[in-house]
Protein backbone atom coordinates (compact mmCIF):
# COMPACT_ATOMS: atom_id res chain seq x y z
CA UNK A 1 0.00 0.00 0.00
CA UNK A 2 3.00 2.30 0.29
CA UNK A 3 4.49 4.17 -2.66
CA UNK A 4 7.73 4.55 -0.71
CA UNK A 5 11.10 2.87 -1.40
CA UNK A 6 11.45 -0.62 0.01
CA UNK A 7 13.67 -0.96 3.05
CA UNK A 8 16.35 -3.50 3.94
CA UNK A 9 19.06 -4.16 6.47
CA UNK A 10 22.04 -2.42 4.80
CA UNK A 11 22.13 1.07 6.28
CA UNK A 12 24.00 4.33 5.93
CA UNK A 13 24.09 6.19 9.25
CA UNK A 14 24.01 9.99 9.39
CA UNK A 15 24.99 11.74 12.62
CA UNK A 16 24.22 15.45 12.95
CA UNK A 17 26.08 17.99 15.07
CA UNK A 18 24.24 21.31 15.43
CA UNK A 19 26.03 24.34 16.89
CA UNK A 20 22.90 25.52 18.70
CA UNK A 21 22.05 22.13 20.19
CA UNK A 22 23.68 21.66 23.60
CA UNK A 23 22.43 18.13 24.21
CA UNK A 24 23.58 16.37 21.05
CA UNK A 25 23.06 12.69 20.43
CA UNK A 26 25.91 10.26 20.99
CA UNK A 27 27.24 8.82 17.68
CA UNK A 28 28.46 5.58 19.29
CA UNK A 29 25.08 5.03 20.93
CA UNK A 30 23.46 5.54 17.53
CA UNK A 31 25.67 2.81 16.07
CA UNK A 32 24.71 0.54 19.00
CA UNK A 33 21.04 1.23 18.33
CA UNK A 34 21.45 0.31 14.67
CA UNK A 35 23.27 -2.91 15.54
CA UNK A 36 20.57 -3.77 18.10
CA UNK A 37 18.01 -3.44 15.31
CA UNK A 38 19.92 -6.03 13.25
CA UNK A 39 21.21 -3.47 10.77
CA UNK A 40 24.39 -3.90 8.74
CA UNK A 41 26.18 -0.57 9.19
CA UNK A 42 27.88 0.36 5.91
CA UNK A 43 29.25 3.78 6.86
CA UNK A 44 28.72 6.55 9.40
CA UNK A 45 28.66 10.08 8.00
CA UNK A 46 29.01 13.04 10.38
CA UNK A 47 27.41 16.34 9.41
CA UNK A 48 28.17 19.68 11.09
CA UNK A 49 25.70 22.51 10.63
CA UNK A 50 24.91 25.82 12.28
CA UNK A 51 21.18 25.11 12.04
CA UNK A 52 18.78 22.66 10.40
CA UNK A 53 17.14 23.41 7.06
CA UNK A 54 13.35 23.02 6.80
CA UNK A 55 13.48 21.00 3.56
CA UNK A 56 16.18 18.37 4.08
CA UNK A 57 17.40 19.11 7.66
CA UNK A 58 20.87 19.02 6.05
CA UNK A 59 22.06 21.16 3.14
CA UNK A 60 21.25 20.28 -0.46
CA UNK A 61 24.94 19.73 -1.18
CA UNK A 62 25.17 17.19 1.63
CA UNK A 63 22.09 15.42 0.26
CA UNK A 64 23.87 14.98 -3.09
CA UNK A 65 26.92 13.63 -1.23
CA UNK A 66 24.75 11.20 0.73
CA UNK A 67 23.03 10.07 -2.49
CA UNK A 68 26.42 9.25 -4.00
CA UNK A 69 27.40 7.22 -0.91
CA UNK A 70 24.06 5.36 -1.05
CA UNK A 71 24.68 4.40 -4.68
CA UNK A 72 28.28 3.42 -3.91
CA UNK A 73 27.36 1.06 -1.08
CA UNK A 74 23.96 0.08 -2.53
CA UNK A 75 22.38 0.94 0.82
CA UNK A 76 18.78 -0.02 1.52
CA UNK A 77 18.01 2.60 4.16
CA UNK A 78 19.47 5.85 5.54
CA UNK A 79 19.19 6.34 9.30
CA UNK A 80 19.38 9.83 10.81
CA UNK A 81 20.48 10.28 14.42
CA UNK A 82 17.88 12.97 14.93
CA UNK A 83 14.12 13.48 14.92
CA UNK A 84 12.97 14.42 11.41
CA UNK A 85 9.67 15.96 10.43
CA UNK A 86 7.42 14.01 8.02
CA UNK A 87 8.13 16.46 5.21
CA UNK A 88 11.90 16.19 5.73
CA UNK A 89 11.69 12.38 5.54
CA UNK A 90 9.61 12.62 2.37
CA UNK A 91 12.01 15.06 0.71
CA UNK A 92 15.08 13.02 1.64
CA UNK A 93 13.52 9.80 0.33
CA UNK A 94 12.60 11.47 -2.93
CA UNK A 95 16.11 12.89 -3.37
CA UNK A 96 18.08 9.76 -2.42
CA UNK A 97 15.53 7.18 -3.67
CA UNK A 98 15.91 5.01 -0.56
CA UNK A 99 13.96 4.64 2.65
CA UNK A 100 14.81 7.24 5.33
CA UNK A 101 14.23 6.64 9.03
CA UNK A 102 14.94 8.93 11.95
CA UNK A 103 16.07 8.09 15.49
CA UNK A 104 12.50 7.72 16.82
CA UNK A 105 11.55 5.33 14.02
CA UNK A 106 14.67 3.25 14.68
CA UNK A 107 13.87 2.93 18.40
CA UNK A 108 10.28 1.96 17.57
CA UNK A 109 11.60 -0.74 15.22
CA UNK A 110 13.78 -2.17 18.01
CA UNK A 111 10.83 -2.18 20.40
CA UNK A 112 8.71 -3.99 17.80
CA UNK A 113 11.37 -6.72 17.55
CA UNK A 114 11.76 -7.13 21.33
CA UNK A 115 8.12 -7.18 22.46
CA UNK A 116 7.11 -10.67 23.59
CA UNK A 117 4.02 -10.41 25.80
CA UNK A 118 0.55 -9.41 24.65
CA UNK A 119 0.77 -6.19 26.66
CA UNK A 120 4.20 -5.33 25.26
CA UNK A 121 3.00 -5.81 21.68
CA UNK A 122 -0.01 -3.59 22.33
CA UNK A 123 2.19 -0.87 23.79
CA UNK A 124 4.57 -0.95 20.83
CA UNK A 125 1.71 -0.96 18.31
CA UNK A 126 0.17 2.06 20.01
CA UNK A 127 3.45 3.98 19.82
CA UNK A 128 3.92 3.00 16.17
CA UNK A 129 0.39 4.01 15.16
CA UNK A 130 0.65 7.39 16.88
CA UNK A 131 4.02 7.93 15.20
CA UNK A 132 2.58 6.86 11.82
CA UNK A 133 -0.50 9.07 12.14
CA UNK A 134 1.57 12.19 11.39
CA UNK A 135 3.17 10.53 8.36
CA UNK A 136 0.14 9.20 6.48
CA UNK A 137 0.01 12.16 4.15
CA UNK A 138 3.47 11.49 2.78
CA UNK A 139 3.39 7.74 2.98
CA UNK A 140 0.05 7.16 1.30
CA UNK A 141 -0.18 10.00 -1.21
CA UNK A 142 -1.66 7.67 -3.83
CA UNK A 143 -4.69 7.20 -1.57
CA UNK A 144 -5.68 10.87 -1.66
CA UNK A 145 -8.32 10.20 -4.29
CA UNK A 146 -11.99 9.75 -3.64
CA UNK A 147 -13.65 6.37 -3.91
CA UNK A 148 -15.43 5.45 -7.11
CA UNK A 149 -18.13 2.95 -8.00
CA UNK A 150 -21.83 2.50 -7.43
CA UNK A 151 -22.98 4.57 -4.48
CA UNK A 152 -19.54 6.07 -3.85
CA UNK A 153 -19.18 8.70 -6.58
CA UNK A 154 -19.15 12.41 -5.97
CA UNK A 155 -18.29 14.37 -2.85
CA UNK A 156 -17.32 12.22 0.04
CA UNK A 157 -14.49 10.86 2.10
CA UNK A 158 -11.11 10.39 0.40
CA UNK A 159 -9.22 7.18 0.96
CA UNK A 160 -6.65 9.06 3.05
CA UNK A 161 -9.39 10.38 5.32
CA UNK A 162 -10.77 6.85 5.63
CA UNK A 163 -7.34 5.54 6.60
CA UNK A 164 -6.96 8.28 9.20
CA UNK A 165 -10.35 7.43 10.66
CA UNK A 166 -9.48 3.72 10.82
CA UNK A 167 -6.16 4.58 12.42
CA UNK A 168 -7.87 6.68 15.10
CA UNK A 169 -10.33 3.84 15.76
CA UNK A 170 -7.47 1.35 16.20
CA UNK A 171 -5.60 3.71 18.54
CA UNK A 172 -8.77 4.17 20.60
CA UNK A 173 -9.26 0.39 20.78
CA UNK A 174 -5.67 -0.18 21.98
CA UNK A 175 -6.06 2.54 24.61
CA UNK A 176 -9.10 0.70 25.98
CA UNK A 177 -7.26 -2.62 26.10
CA UNK A 178 -4.23 -1.07 27.80
CA UNK A 179 -6.54 0.60 30.32
CA UNK A 180 -7.83 -2.87 31.20
CA UNK A 181 -4.22 -4.03 31.65
CA UNK A 182 -3.54 -1.00 33.82
CA UNK A 183 -6.51 -1.86 36.08
CA UNK A 184 -5.25 -5.45 36.37
CA UNK A 185 -1.80 -4.20 37.35
CA UNK A 186 -3.39 -1.87 39.88
CA UNK A 187 -5.24 -4.81 41.44
CA UNK A 188 -1.95 -6.70 41.72
CA UNK A 189 -0.30 -3.71 43.38
CA UNK A 190 -3.15 -3.36 45.86
CA UNK A 191 -2.82 -7.05 46.73
CA UNK A 192 0.89 -6.60 47.38
CA UNK A 193 0.16 -3.58 49.56
CA UNK A 194 -2.36 -5.59 51.58
CA UNK A 195 0.28 -8.25 52.13
CA UNK A 196 2.82 -5.56 53.02
CA UNK A 197 5.41 -7.00 50.62
CA UNK A 198 7.85 -4.23 49.58
CA UNK A 199 8.75 -3.85 45.89
CA UNK A 200 12.29 -3.09 44.72
CA UNK A 201 12.42 -1.89 41.08
CA UNK A 202 15.55 -2.00 38.94
CA UNK A 203 15.89 1.10 36.76
CA UNK A 204 18.69 2.52 34.70
CA UNK A 205 20.05 3.35 31.28
CA UNK A 206 19.59 0.68 28.66
CA UNK A 207 22.28 -2.03 28.70
CA UNK A 208 23.38 -1.11 32.25
CA UNK A 209 22.93 -4.76 33.32
CA UNK A 210 19.49 -4.70 34.96
CA UNK A 211 18.35 -8.10 33.71
CA UNK A 212 21.70 -9.70 34.57
CA UNK A 213 21.45 -8.35 38.12
CA UNK A 214 17.79 -9.38 38.31
CA UNK A 215 18.72 -12.95 37.37
CA UNK A 216 21.55 -12.92 39.92
CA UNK A 217 19.30 -11.69 42.75
CA UNK A 218 16.29 -13.90 42.02
CA UNK A 219 17.89 -16.98 40.40
CA UNK A 220 15.75 -16.34 37.31
CA UNK A 221 16.46 -16.78 33.62
CA UNK A 222 15.12 -13.51 32.20
CA UNK A 223 16.61 -12.80 28.77
CA UNK A 224 19.76 -10.72 29.13
CA UNK A 225 22.08 -9.66 26.32
CA UNK A 226 24.74 -7.07 25.60
CA UNK A 227 22.43 -4.98 23.46
CA UNK A 228 20.15 -1.99 23.84
CA UNK A 229 16.55 -2.64 24.96
CA UNK A 230 17.03 -6.37 25.56
CA UNK A 231 14.16 -6.13 28.09
CA UNK A 232 10.79 -4.57 27.30
CA UNK A 233 8.30 -6.57 29.34
CA UNK A 234 8.46 -6.11 33.14
CA UNK A 235 9.13 -9.20 35.25
CA UNK A 236 8.31 -9.62 38.96
CA UNK A 237 9.92 -12.18 41.26
CA UNK A 238 9.43 -12.73 44.99
CA UNK A 239 12.33 -13.81 47.19
CA UNK A 240 13.04 -14.19 50.91
CA UNK A 241 15.68 -11.70 52.02
CA UNK A 242 17.73 -12.91 54.99
CA UNK A 243 17.19 -10.77 58.06
CA UNK A 244 14.21 -8.96 56.52
CA UNK A 245 11.58 -11.21 54.97
CA UNK A 246 9.82 -11.39 51.59
CA UNK A 247 10.41 -8.73 48.93
CA UNK A 248 9.51 -8.43 45.25
CA UNK A 249 12.07 -7.46 42.60
CA UNK A 250 10.81 -5.80 39.40
CA UNK A 251 12.89 -5.72 36.21
CA UNK A 252 11.87 -2.81 33.96
CA UNK A 253 12.55 -1.41 30.49
CA UNK A 254 15.78 0.54 30.11
CA UNK A 255 15.86 4.28 29.51
CA UNK A 256 17.72 6.21 26.83
CA UNK A 257 18.41 9.86 26.13
CA UNK A 258 15.56 11.60 24.35
CA UNK A 259 13.28 8.59 24.84
CA UNK A 260 10.33 9.30 22.51
CA UNK A 261 7.37 10.69 24.43
CA UNK A 262 5.06 8.38 22.50
CA UNK A 263 6.93 5.43 23.99
CA UNK A 264 6.77 6.90 27.48
CA UNK A 265 3.01 7.35 27.11
CA UNK A 266 2.50 3.88 25.61
CA UNK A 267 4.56 2.19 28.34
CA UNK A 268 3.07 4.22 31.18
CA UNK A 269 1.23 1.19 32.62
CA UNK A 270 4.54 -0.68 32.74
CA UNK A 271 6.47 2.25 34.15
CA UNK A 272 3.96 2.61 36.98
CA UNK A 273 5.68 -0.40 38.56
CA UNK A 274 8.62 1.95 39.04
CA UNK A 275 6.54 4.83 40.39
CA UNK A 276 4.83 2.65 43.00
CA UNK A 277 7.97 0.82 44.19
CA UNK A 278 9.26 1.10 47.75
CA UNK A 279 12.90 1.33 46.64
CA UNK A 280 14.67 1.93 43.33
CA UNK A 281 17.98 0.33 42.42
CA UNK A 282 19.40 2.81 39.91
CA UNK A 283 21.86 0.72 37.91
CA UNK A 284 24.83 2.53 36.38
CA UNK A 285 27.42 1.03 34.07
CA UNK A 286 30.53 2.07 36.01
CA UNK A 287 32.76 1.21 33.06
CA UNK A 288 30.90 3.49 30.63
CA UNK A 289 32.64 6.85 30.10
CA UNK A 290 29.17 8.37 29.49
CA UNK A 291 27.85 7.21 32.90
CA UNK A 292 27.38 10.74 34.33
CA UNK A 293 25.26 11.87 31.38
CA UNK A 294 23.33 8.57 31.40
CA UNK A 295 22.40 9.11 35.05
CA UNK A 296 20.98 12.54 34.20
CA UNK A 297 18.89 11.05 31.41
CA UNK A 298 17.47 8.41 33.77
CA UNK A 299 16.67 11.10 36.34
CA UNK A 300 14.73 13.05 33.70
CA UNK A 301 12.61 10.03 32.74
CA UNK A 302 11.95 9.18 36.41
CA UNK A 303 10.75 12.75 36.94
CA UNK A 304 8.54 12.56 33.86
CA UNK A 305 6.75 9.42 35.13
CA UNK A 306 6.49 10.73 38.71
CA UNK A 307 9.03 8.32 40.23
CA UNK A 308 11.63 10.91 41.24
CA UNK A 309 10.38 10.93 44.86
CA UNK A 310 10.81 7.16 45.39
CA UNK A 311 13.80 6.32 47.67
CA UNK A 312 16.73 5.16 45.53
CA UNK A 313 20.27 3.88 45.81
CA UNK A 314 22.74 3.83 42.94
CA UNK A 315 24.23 0.47 42.00
CA UNK A 316 27.53 0.94 40.19
CA UNK A 317 27.63 -2.20 38.05
CA UNK A 318 30.31 -3.90 35.92
CA UNK A 319 33.17 -3.26 38.34
CA UNK A 320 34.83 -6.36 36.87
CA UNK A 321 35.61 -4.17 33.84
CA UNK A 322 37.50 -1.63 36.01
CA UNK A 323 41.08 -1.62 37.22
CA UNK A 324 40.38 -2.85 40.75
CA UNK A 325 43.96 -2.14 41.86
CA UNK A 326 43.03 1.55 41.92
CA UNK A 327 40.15 1.30 44.42
CA UNK A 328 39.51 -0.90 47.49
CA UNK A 329 36.84 -3.55 47.95
CA UNK A 330 35.27 -5.10 51.01
CA UNK A 331 35.29 -8.78 51.95
CA UNK A 332 32.43 -9.58 49.53
CA UNK A 333 34.29 -8.10 46.59
CA UNK A 334 32.06 -4.99 46.49
CA UNK A 335 31.87 -1.61 48.16
CA UNK A 336 29.36 0.75 49.80
CA UNK A 337 29.61 4.55 49.79
CA UNK A 338 27.59 6.35 52.45
CA UNK A 339 26.37 9.91 52.84
CA UNK A 340 26.98 12.24 55.79
CA UNK A 341 24.12 10.60 57.75
CA UNK A 342 25.55 7.13 57.28
CA UNK A 343 22.91 6.00 54.76
CA UNK A 344 24.01 3.99 51.70
CA UNK A 345 23.97 6.01 48.49
CA UNK A 346 26.16 3.89 46.15
CA UNK A 347 26.89 0.17 46.05
CA UNK A 348 29.61 -1.20 43.77
CA UNK A 349 28.94 -4.65 42.30
CA UNK A 350 29.40 -6.92 39.31
CA UNK A 351 26.18 -8.63 38.30
CA UNK A 352 28.12 -10.80 35.85
CA UNK A 353 30.40 -12.54 38.37
CA UNK A 354 28.57 -11.86 41.66
CA UNK A 355 31.03 -9.42 43.24
CA UNK A 356 29.36 -7.33 45.95
CA UNK A 357 25.95 -9.03 45.65
CA UNK A 358 25.89 -9.91 49.37
CA UNK A 359 26.74 -6.30 50.19
CA UNK A 360 23.90 -5.14 47.93
CA UNK A 361 21.39 -7.45 49.62
CA UNK A 362 22.48 -6.19 53.04
CA UNK A 363 22.06 -2.62 51.78
CA UNK A 364 18.54 -3.36 50.50
CA UNK A 365 17.59 -4.87 53.85
CA UNK A 366 19.02 -1.83 55.63
CA UNK A 367 17.16 0.70 53.48
CA UNK A 368 13.86 -1.18 53.57
CA UNK A 369 14.27 -1.85 57.28
CA UNK A 370 14.59 1.74 58.47
CA UNK A 371 11.05 1.36 59.85
CA UNK A 372 11.51 -2.24 61.01
CA UNK A 373 11.70 -3.17 64.70
CA UNK A 374 13.01 -6.38 66.24
CA UNK A 375 11.18 -7.03 69.49
CA UNK A 376 10.79 -9.77 72.06
CA UNK A 377 7.28 -9.68 73.52
CA UNK A 378 5.30 -11.72 76.00
CA UNK A 379 2.06 -12.91 74.42
CA UNK A 380 -0.22 -14.65 76.87
CA UNK A 381 -2.16 -17.48 75.22
CA UNK A 382 -5.46 -16.27 76.72
CA UNK A 383 -5.10 -12.51 77.09
CA UNK A 384 -3.34 -11.87 73.78
CA UNK A 385 -4.50 -14.76 71.60
CA UNK A 386 -5.89 -12.47 68.92
CA UNK A 387 -2.68 -10.42 68.72
CA UNK A 388 -0.60 -13.59 68.75
CA UNK A 389 -2.50 -15.05 65.77
CA UNK A 390 -2.10 -11.78 63.87
CA UNK A 391 1.68 -11.94 64.28
CA UNK A 392 1.75 -15.45 62.85
CA UNK A 393 -0.61 -14.48 60.00
CA UNK A 394 1.77 -11.68 59.07
CA UNK A 395 4.69 -14.12 59.09
CA UNK A 396 6.76 -11.79 61.29
CA UNK A 397 7.57 -14.27 64.07
CA UNK A 398 11.26 -15.21 64.01
CA UNK A 399 11.40 -17.26 67.21
CA UNK A 400 9.04 -18.67 69.85
CA UNK A 401 10.20 -19.59 73.36
CA UNK A 402 9.12 -19.50 77.01
CA UNK A 403 10.53 -17.60 79.96
CA UNK A 404 11.52 -19.02 83.35
CA UNK A 405 7.92 -18.91 84.50
CA UNK A 406 6.70 -20.79 81.44
CA UNK A 407 5.13 -17.77 79.76
CA UNK A 408 5.36 -17.67 75.93
CA UNK A 409 7.81 -15.26 74.33
CA UNK A 410 7.76 -14.20 70.69
CA UNK A 411 10.59 -12.54 68.80
CA UNK A 412 9.08 -10.54 65.93
CA UNK A 413 10.56 -8.45 63.14
CA UNK A 414 7.87 -6.00 62.05
CA UNK A 415 7.44 -2.59 60.50
CA UNK A 416 6.42 0.14 62.94
CA UNK A 417 3.20 1.14 61.19
CA UNK A 418 2.04 -2.50 61.01
CA UNK A 419 2.87 -2.97 64.70
CA UNK A 420 0.86 0.13 65.60
CA UNK A 421 -2.05 -1.17 63.55
CA UNK A 422 -2.06 -4.61 65.18
CA UNK A 423 -1.73 -3.22 68.70
CA UNK A 424 -4.58 -0.79 68.07
CA UNK A 425 -6.91 -3.54 66.79
CA UNK A 426 -6.07 -5.75 69.79
CA UNK A 427 -6.38 -2.79 72.20
CA UNK A 428 -2.96 -3.58 73.68
CA UNK A 429 -0.14 -1.18 74.58
CA UNK A 430 3.40 -2.16 73.63
CA UNK A 431 4.66 -1.36 77.13
CA UNK A 432 2.34 -4.06 78.53
CA UNK A 433 3.94 -6.89 76.54
CA UNK A 434 7.45 -5.67 75.67
CA UNK A 435 10.34 -7.72 77.05
CA UNK A 436 13.24 -6.43 74.94
CA UNK A 437 13.71 -3.97 72.08
CA UNK A 438 16.59 -5.14 69.90
CA UNK A 439 17.51 -1.79 68.33
CA UNK A 440 19.20 -2.39 64.97
CA UNK A 441 22.75 -1.07 64.70
CA UNK A 442 23.28 1.42 61.90
CA UNK A 443 26.77 1.65 60.43
CA UNK A 444 28.20 5.15 60.51
CA UNK A 445 30.06 6.51 57.50
CA UNK A 446 32.88 7.34 59.88
CA UNK A 447 33.38 3.61 60.47
CA UNK A 448 33.68 2.98 56.75
CA UNK A 449 37.20 2.24 55.63
CA UNK A 450 36.59 3.87 52.27
CA UNK A 451 36.71 7.54 51.46
CA UNK A 452 33.28 8.79 50.44
CA UNK A 453 32.70 11.33 47.67
CA UNK A 454 29.26 12.83 48.28
CA UNK A 455 29.19 14.97 45.14
CA UNK A 456 29.50 12.58 42.22
CA UNK A 457 30.26 9.07 41.09
CA UNK A 458 33.71 9.86 39.73
CA UNK A 459 35.96 6.85 39.71
CA UNK A 460 39.49 7.06 41.09
CA UNK A 461 42.01 8.22 38.54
Amino acid sequence: MFDRPDTGERALLVHLELDKENDCEDPQEFVDLALSAGVEVLEVVSVNRHHATPKFFVGSGKVEELSAIVRLHKADVVLFNHALSPSQERNLEKAMEVRVLDRVGLILDIFAQRARTHEGKLQVELAQLEYMSTRLIRGWTHLERQKGGIGLRGPGETQLETDRRLLRARIKSIHKRLEKVRRQREQGRRARLRNEVPVVALVGYTNAGKSTLFNRLTSSDVFAANQLFATLDPTLRRIELDGFGPIIFADTVGFIRHLPHKLVDAFRATLEETRDADLLLHLVDASDPRRDDNQKQVAEVLKEIGADTVPAVKVMNKIDALDQAQWPLDSTGGRVDRDAEGLPERVWVSAANGQGIDTLLDTIAELLGTDVRLLTIRCDMQMHSRLRSRFFERNVVENEAVDEEGRPLLTVRIEQHILDQLLSHADVKLSEILVEDHAPHRVSHKDDEFEVNDNDDTLPA
